[in-house]
């Protein structure tokens, strides 16, 4: 432990600088926390939960199931038990999360109810890591996987709503709907589930769609189709037999009532629904466009219809959010995280971002089959003094321009990365030697950022 002064005060700091710390443990988090235990990388892992899961065990509601197929979303090295369904549940999930950290014995270093306040690089190109009980730690580096499901977004609205307004993420069990008239916002995945869940137990389920999207069915001929899809499979060729499936399962969207997207699929985060089309064909489900705006318990939409409600649900997505970051180290451009190689900075050693963007498909099937090649990084890292982020900048990496991504050109490109590692290793010595001199810049200690949000002009609270 080392005393570190501060104006007028001493504040004890930890010394943990031979360490990495991981935020979170959800399922990106426990993943990285066992590949650095199986390489003896020394390690602190903290959630600010009161237990592990991330998402699984605070976010979802509890008729949840996964869109993935339990083939792909298993860790590859960890697989699911044998009488889990294609699609497991939320609690499946749950206990997975739990089977998977007793198992590698990852729960002596996860410390819950750690809520970390500010993290910003110091001298030596540490990293000072507080936390809001006030303690300080000072590691070698930070792994970032706090996830994406969290800091929610909602949408703007006009005039005022007598009923009662929350985000999807505080929608938890079917008896918040039970004999309600519901209003669910979005085209995604969560939106879609919830509207047919009103339509099963509400009074009127609405779904309102800003534009419509391409419901994927999530099995084809009793197989998921996330298992049809094959790693050899350019985009074009998945994109054509989604095509087919959907064509084949559903028909078009003039079937429905609805307007063709306007965009091609995969350009945005799929959504796969079977319930949707069969709940708007049995008069359970109405498509809406977007809202207008709110008028008591009334809402008008932009077709000038209006309908009645007791309850909105805005499955309007999440930000992508580093609220303990500096904002020097803010670098987040949509829900892109402006990273190279999916986790580094060119300017800054030691801080790694990891599972903020969204592929199609499971993310343990990915972290399994990346974690092997961020070890190399990591060791690769201790090597040189440059940041990795810049050895791929200098040869030749774009910044990312969207969070998508398809999951089997990452596996491709993935293992070209580590048939070249070599290759990679020679030409970051030879970058590492233009900049002797570097060192990350130490920044001053600040508040932390606020979170992005985006409050309707109505009554927000949570059931």
């Amino acid at each position: 432990m080392v005393n570190v002064s501060n104006s007028s005060k001493t504040e004890k700091i930890f010394n943990t600088t031979d360490k990495h710390l991981i935020i979170g443990a959800g399922f990106v988090g426990l993943g990285m926390a066992q590949v650095l235990k199986a390489a003896d990388i020394p390690y602190d892992q903290v959630d600010a939960s009161d237990d592990i899961g991330g998402n699984w065990y605070h976010g979802v509601y509890e008729t949840a199931h996964i869109i993935s197929s339990r083939k792909i979303t298993q860790f590859t090295h960890f697989p699911m038990p044998e009488h889990y369904p294609d699609f497991p549940s939320a609690q499946n999930m749950r206990d997975y999360l739990n089977d998977f950290a007793n198992h590698f014995n990852l729960r002596e270093h996860i410390e819950l109810n750690r809520t970390v306040s500010n993290v910003r690089p110091v001298e030596n190109n540490f990293w000072e890591v507080s936390f809001a009980n006030g303690e300080q730690r000072i590691y070698e580096g930070v792994l970032i996987c706090n996830g994406h499901h969290w800091c929610k977004r909602f949408p703007k609205f006009q005039g005022e709503f007598n009923g009662e307004i929350i985000h999807s993420k505080d929608y938890k069990h079917p008896n918040q709907l039970t004999s309600k008239r519901v209003l669910v916002i979005g085209g995604g995945n969560s939106a879609c589930d919830i509207a047919a869940e009103a339509g099963r137990v509400g009074a009127k389920s609405v779904l309102s769609m800003r534009e419509s999207v391409w419901f994927i069915p999530k099995s084809f001929a009793g197989v998921p189709v996330a298992d049809l899809i094959k790693w050899w499979m350019p985009e074009w060729v998945q994109r054509l037999l989604a095509y087919g499936i959907i064509r084949l399962t559903f028909g078009t969207h003039k079937d429905y009532g609805l307007p063709k997207p306007n965009y091609r699929i995969f350009t945005k985060h799929p959504t796969l629904n079977n319930e949707v089309p069969y709940y708007i064909k049995h008069g359970r489900i109405t498509p809406k466009p977007s809202v207008r705006r709110l008028d008591g318990w009334e809402v008008e939409f932009v077709d000038g219809s209006r309908e009645a409600f007791d309850l909105i649900i805005c499955a309007t997505g999440y930000y992508v959010a580093y609220p303990f970051l500096p904002q020097e180290l803010q670098r987040v451009e949509g829900a892109a995280v402006q990273c190279y190689g999916g986790s580094f900075f060119a300017d800054y050693k030691g801080l790694y971002f990891i599972g903020w963007g969204q592929a199609r498909g499971g993310v343990g099937s990915l972290i399994s089959a990346y974690n092997s090649l961020f070890i190399r990084f990591l060791k690769l890292q201790d090597e040189i003094n440059v940041p990795i982020g810049l050895v791929l900048k200098e040869m030749g990496q774009q910044l990312p321009k969207t969070h998508l991504a398809d999951p089997q050109q990452i596996f491709r490109q993935l293992k070209l990365v580590n048939f070249f590692f070599h290759w990679i290793v020679k030409k970051a010595y030879q970058v590492d030697s233009k900049y002797p001199d570097f060192r990350n810049k130490p920044l001053p200690a600040s508040q932390s950022i606020e979170k992005p949000q985006s409050l309707p002009r109505a009554n927000v609270s949570k059931l």
